[in-house]
């Protein structure tokens, strides 16, 4: 792991710096990240951050990492791209310790989580239209974020995502998370089901684990009905919460488990690694992608994975994980306006009774990057390459700026 660097605290952030030509689809803070080297970035500016987003749970070696760096440099000389016209023996390599790790038989490259969960919906349409039914259906969930196309954005559960995108691709059921007597209904009642869909730890949707007992039941309930399990571990998977995988917690195997974010350390990678129900549903012709499993992501993945191999990056994630909750606790744990700490590994939530968008820019302001998702969880994901006294050091900065933030914002009605 690369040494941190001595942290100083960021200044008050500058006036916005337009970007007049780029389409205004992100609500960005005013400043702009120039490197970075371990769980440390600085701006144009010179001013210096902790890492406690890492891309949104991409960057998992940290920022420039000189395995990776080295790595990427080496393939950028020899090929960056081909075409899957022609065998790209990187795929195999990467698919080949995809499916050691996960106990799954194959995997699909592209590019993106969006994309990933594209070809999970297809494959579970296209089963279904294999044993003839004409109208597929696939459950989803309250609260899923799977993507912003229009098939993605119709699994998500979340109205204000949707909003101003109908009509709505149709063939989902939504159910509440937990809560398998409402599966055992939509299994007595609709014969067009044929999968389940879910993240098993919702990101997006405010960091909600899917409950052990809930999981191995689902498995239970797709084998008796002929349902694909499908865990989207888009953001939970590649080691964040302390295995490969978060659904091996709970000592289960999916049949399909759609990959990205960390998987490449900030190269685009996407992945559907599937099992033996799923390993030939799709041909040559079903399914595709320019860009996906080129020499250069793929190069990406692969010493990705053999840097966490080797520096036994799933224990520091489980080790520094709790290392990270038990600071938070510390810190807010007697706030009267916190509801809860949740989530697994170096993927956490925490939950206040308000809005509070407004702490991202707080903390970096203090010198910390962190996000807040459904309107009033902050969200930590940092490389997986975190120390614990960085943890510690999140938890010191975060801690006095939620009391604040508790002591001056009113709480929700």
């Amino acid at each position: 792991m690369n040494a941190p660097e001595k942290m100083t605290a960021a200044p008050a952030a500058p006036a916005t710096r337009p970007m007049p030509h780029v389409l205004d689809t992100y609500g960005r803070l005013p400043f702009a990240l120039s490197h970075g080297r371990g769980c440390q970035v600085w701006d144009t500016e010179g001013r210096e951050y902790l890492d406690a987003l890492g891309g949104i749970a991409v960057n998992t070696l940290g920022h420039a990492h000189p395995r990776l760096v080295a790595a990427i440099a080496d393939q950028a000389g020899k090929l960056i791209h081909t075409s899957n016209y022609y065998q790209v023996p990187l795929q195999e390599q990467l698919a080949a310790k995809l499916c050691e790790f996960s106990g799954l038989a194959g995997a699909f490259f592209c590019n993106s989580g969006l994309e990933a969960n594209e070809a999970a919906i297809k494959i579970a349409r296209k089963i279904g239209h294999d044993r003839g039914i004409e109208t597929p259906e696939i459950v989803v969930y309250e609260r899923a974020f799977h993507g912003r196309s229009i098939a993605t954005l119709s699994a998500t559960g979340n109205p204000k995502v949707q909003a101003g995108f109908g009509p709505l691709v149709p063939g989902f059921v939504r159910v509440p998370l937990n809560d398998l007597d409402a599966i055992r209904a939509v299994a007595a009642s609709n014969k067009n089901v044929t999968a389940v869909f879910l993240e098993t730890i919702q990101g997006e949707g405010g960091v909600n684990p899917a409950r052990i007992e809930y999981l191995q039941g689902l498995r239970q309930i797709c084998d008796e009905q002929g349902w694909l399990l499908m865990l989207d571990e888009v953001q939970c998977g590649i080691g964040r919460t302390g295995k490969w995988f978060a659904h091996q917690w709970a000592g289960i195997r999916p049949d399909v488990m759609p990959l990205a974010k960390g998987l490449g350390s900030g190269v685009p990678v996407g992945a559907v690694v599937v099992g033996e129900r799923a390993l030939k549903v799709l041909g040559p012709g079903n399914h595709g992608s320019t860009f996906g499993g080129n020499p250069l992501a793929m190069r990406a993945g692969v010493e990705t994975l053999a840097v966490m191999e080797e520096d036994r990056l799933l224990d520091n994630a489980a080790k520094v994980g709790a290392v990270l909750s038990a600071a938070l606790t510390r810190e807010l744990g007697k706030e009267a306006g916190l509801v809860e700490i949740r989530g697994a590994g170096l993927m956490i939530g925490v939950e206040l009774d308000r809005p509070c968008g407004a702490l991202v820019g707080r903390a970096a302001e203090a010198g910390l990057l962190i996000s807040v998702t459904a309107d009033r969880v902050i969200r930590l994901v940092p490389p997986l390459i975190i120390t614990a006294a960085e943890a510690e050091r999140v938890a010191a900065i975060l801690g006095p700026l939620v009391r604040k933030f508790l002591a001056e914002a009113p709480a929700a009605a």
